[in-house]
């Protein structure tokens, strides 16, 4: 067996309308269907990381069992368009060996990373 791919990410909120409209103004992730969601296709050479992480790890809220992250095409044209929307950062951005890494939270307090490779 191979796996190909994720196949999708699912959560649950009280305000469906409100988190589609934030992602979309956000992220540029447009939910504008019956389904409230999308499909997006990944650009040649991006990446889908799967990773686990202790229970008492801190790299993202205890409280929460899922972070997303996001390939961004350029990390300095992102906290500019983030910094336009009053879009606060959660931590300082961190520089390593495996990229540029950013965090904000969506209207449900959820913790996104963002990553430039």
């Amino acid at each position: 067996m191979k796996i190909k791919g994720f196949g999708g990410v699912f959560w649950r909120t009280k305000n469906i309308n409100d988190l589609k409209k934030w992602y979309s103004e956000v992220l540029g992730i447009s939910m504008e269907n019956e389904w409230n969601g999308t499909i997006i296709q990944t650009d040649k050479g991006n990446e889908t990381i799967f990773s686990f992480f202790n229970e008492d790890s801190d790299y993202f809220p205890t409280e929460q069992p899922v972070m997303l992250n996001f390939q961004v095409e350029n990390m300095e044209q992102c906290l500019l368009h983030l910094e336009k929307l009053g879009i606060p950062l959660l931590k300082e951005t961190e520089k390593s060996e495996f990229g540029i890494f950013n965090w904000i939270a969506d209207p449900d307090g959820r913790w996104i990373e963002l990553w430039e490779k």
